[in-house]
């Protein structure tokens, strides 16, 4: 799947995408944050607070949401208005 990052989330990845292959046991959103802040320090950071945000496909997704079938998901901070 590919997965996009945004932001302050990208910063510190250190890259704006990739294509990853997660193990079967990452099954939802909050699966797959606790995985890539496991694949090294630069994720870690990233992933450290609960506050990164998820889209599926293009749809806003929880922590819980299924990642099953996904093509993509992107990690963002929240949004701000103003």
């Amino acid at each position: 799947m590919k997965v996009l990052y945004f932001a302050w989330v990208r910063e510190r990845v250190g890259k704006a995408e990739e294509t990853i292959d997660p193990p079967a046991s990452v099954r939802t959103v909050a699966d797959l944050m606790q995985w890539l802040a496991g694949q090294g320090e630069h994720y870690a950071s990233a992933f450290e607070r609960p506050v990164v945000r998820a889209a599926i496909d293009h749809a806003h997704a929880k922590p819980d949401a299924a990642i099953a079938g996904a093509r993509e998901i992107a990690f963002f901070p929240p949004m701000t208005g103003g």
